[in-house]
């Protein structure tokens, strides 16, 4: 299995090239990409990739300023296969100095030489987070975002638990992944292109509700992937899906043009529709939440000199830190550091009075869906080979 995942999968290089030549060239084209202070920049700059929700707003000012380094922010895309050709086949190693993605994929990155151990002790920042020692740490579930045989590759600046986001004057509350599949919706639903997210919480309904014997909803058997899909593929046939979704934008806009009521999705989404006067909520399922962390990698350059190197760190280190932890929990809602809820509180100039209860509020809701549980999202499954051709075979699959 290490041998062919060292080689990586060639269906899934086929898949995902085209798609992966777009987002290695990328800069400006989404509307979370951003170039911050690069012009100015005396040192240098640092280029960021980024799957959309690690930019503080165009703002890396207090990073900049301090640093001299410019931050060049590269959309990237977040399904694993994706960011495998881009970092792989796209020459990202030569392009990237940190990629910022959804954690998880060390095995294939380490495998193939992509990114390099992370050194803690170059991260003031890092001692001071008791998430990362809560959730994160060797011998917790979540370990298995940032880390690898025991080494750690992974900087965590986001946890967060996924559900789905619903149109509440439409539905009423909803409290199920049940939603998802409820006939009374069909034709109104929508789900992510990515067997990580949508497919894990899939397996996780049929195996609360009994529907299938799935013994690990994160890590299934060639057996109980096929009938994942089987289930999906029925739904979809059905007329259940109206889109599959691949781009943030894309999930934001179903929403607020009211072409979906229920949907697969991130919870910043939620917030983008939101702003966009639409009232959508997302949902506190009864099977509970699929867990996850960020993970910003450290590219392998063995060209890199040593100021681009401590630069580097600098940037890690920098989002770790408070004001950008406070930033992103109140763009995103997402939990960042514990520092982030005090350094709103305290900087009134920074951030207003109902900002900052707000960045509490955060807090306390994603602390609230570790506690119910769910499942730790699985970024590569021993069987990948088998769920990115079952993924395929849902996606080729016709609908009504």
């Amino acid at each position: 299995m290490e041998e062919e995942t060292r080689r990586i999968s060639r269906r899934s290089f086929l898949r995902c090239a085209a798609g992966a030549a777009v987002a290695g060239g990328l800069v400006s084209r989404r509307p979370w990409a951003s170039v911050a202070s690069a012009a100015a920049a005396a040192r240098g700059t640092i280029n960021f990739a980024d799957v959309g929700v690690g930019d503080p707003g165009g703002d890396w000012s207090k990073f900049t300023g301090p640093s001299g380094w410019g931050v060049n922010l590269v959309a990237i895309g977040n399904a694993p296969a994706q960011i495998l050709n881009v970092l792989i086949a796209g020459g990202g190693t030569r392009t990237y100095d940190i990629a910022n993605v959804v954690g998880g994929m060390q095995k294939p990155l380490v495998e193939n030489q992509v990114i390099v151990p992370i050194d803690p002790t170059r991260i003031p920042n890092w001692s001071k987070d008791t998430y990362i020692r809560d959730f994160l740490a060797p011998g917790k579930p979540g370990f298995d975002f940032i880390g690898y045989k025991g080494k750690i590759y992974g900087v965590p600046s986001i946890l967060q638990g996924d559900s789905f986001a619903y149109l509440p004057d439409v539905t009423g509350p909803l409290d199920s992944y049940g939603a998802l599949f409820d006939p009374k919706w069909r034709g109104y639903v929508a789900l992510e292109d990515n067997y990580t997210t949508a497919g894990q919480k899939t397996a996780l309904y049929m195996k609360t509700h009994k529907l299938a014997t799935i013994g690990d909803p994160a890590d299934m058997t060639p057996g109980e992937i096929k009938t994942v899909v089987d289930f999906l593929i029925e739904k979809k046939r059905e007329g259940q899906f109206r889109v599959i979704w691949s781009s943030f934008e894309q999930a934001v806009d179903l929403l607020v043009r009211r072409e979906v009521y229920v949907e697969d999705a991130w919870e910043p989404m939620v917030f983008a529709a939101r702003k966009r006067g639409i009232k959508a909520d997302y949902a506190r399922p009864k099977e509970g939440y699929l867990l996850w962390a960020m993970a910003a990698y450290l590219i392998r350059n063995p060209a890199r000199p040593p100021e681009r190197e401590r630069a580097d760190y600098e940037l890690l280190n920098f989002i770790l830190g408070p004001w950008y932890g406070a930033k992103i929990s109140l763009l995103r809602g997402y939990m960042t550091n514990p520092e982030a809820v005090s350094y709103a509180k305290a900087h009134p100039a920074e951030f207003t009075a109902a900002q900052a209860n707000e960045v509490a509020r955060t807090h306390a809701n994603v602390k609230s869906k570790f506690q119910l549980g769910g499942t730790w999202q699985n970024r590569w499954p021993t069987h990948v080979d088998e769920y990115e051709a079952q993924w395929a075979r849902f996606k080729a699959a016709p609908s009504k």
